[in-house]
């Protein structure tokens, strides 16, 4: 057969030529690769920024090898200069100045320092705050700073005083509310001393008796009511030049007693059973009497 025949058979028949299969494209077109770029785009804008933001916090707070700004990393602790400021609980072993400057702890409202065991109970708390500072121990101690010299000491039962000299330079003094106990109370030099009870007794015991004494001045012991020198196993001792027992009422029978007291220059002191002391008019004999006015009234 002939090409022409074969062409012209191959048509009628509608028959396709064997030839190479149909080529496509490989890749991203269109609106997909555009979506590709901007998405790379924004990853490389987002490492820029964060490449900027973490080079300006680094430059900011100051990091270094030794630590970060007034954040230092030493062997033998951490050093912090500066004012620094702490939002949670702080646990050390230690705090400590520096030798040239004073270690400063402040708060808006208190500062509270705690001291726990090995099982987490609190044992010792103090608490620095606007109005009182508050110490919660079981036994409290102020030691002198030279040798340690223990100055006071306060627990439940009692409370000791270690130091030579305890001074009240306030005006109204020491008041106490219940007894108190010391060898020796004694004024400053050219101050007088005064003990006084407003409302109540002023009482003053000693197991080997009690001893008042003044070097330079008068000693002045008064009461509203009733003074009572009582001495119970041995004697009641006035030594002195002179004694003077002054505003003694008179005890006569006369109707007036000023003008009795005008006429007559030397009297007599008299004691009632009930121990009040009077005066009468002295004579040759005796003129106390039991009787006596004075006596009736006491």
């Amino acid at each position: 057969i002939t090409q022409e025949q074969f062409i012209l058979a191959s048509q009628s028949l509608h028959l396709q030529r064997p030839g190479c299969d149909a080529v496509y494209p490989v890749g991203l077109y269109g609106w997909r690769k555009r979506c590709l770029y901007f998405f790379l785009l924004l990853l490389l804008v987002t490492m820029i920024v964060n490449l900027a933001l973490t080079v300006w916090i680094i430059k900011v707070m100051n990091f270094s090898v030794d630590g970060m700004g007034n954040l230092q990393l030493k062997k033998d602790g951490m050093h912090l200069e500066g004012i620094s400021e702490f939002l949670l609980p702080l646990y050390v072993n230690e705090i400590q100045s520096r030798k040239d400057s004073l270690l400063v702890l402040r708060s808006e409202k208190n500062v509270t320092l705690n001291a726990r065991n090995d099982q987490g109970q609190l044992t010792g708390q103090l608490t620095v705050g606007p109005e009182a500072v508050e110490a919660q121990c079981q036994r409290l101690e102020v030691r002198s700073r030279d040798r340690g010299r223990l100055l006071f000491t306060a627990d439940e039962e009692e409370i000791v005083m270690t130091t030579e000299k305890f001074t009240v330079t306030g005006t109204e003094g020491a008041v106490f509310g219940h007894s108190v106990e010391t060898p020796l109370i004694q004024a400053r030099a050219s101050e007088d001393l005064k003990l006084e009870s407003p409302t109540r007794a002023l009482t003053m015991e000693a197991p080997r008796g009690v001893e008042v004494s003044t070097a330079k001045g008068p000693l002045k012991v008064s009461g509203r009511k009733d003074l009572l020198l009582e001495s119970t196993e041995g004697e009641i001792l006035l030594d002195a030049n002179t004694v003077q027992l002054g505003s003694l009422p008179l005890g006569t029978y006369t109707s007036s007693p000023s003008q009795a007291s005008q006429e007559q220059a030397v009297f007599e002191v008299c004691v009632c059973p009930s121990g009040k002391i009077y005066l009468s008019p002295a004579e040759s004999s005796s003129t106390c009497q039991v009787m006596s006015n004075i006596c009736l009234w006491s």
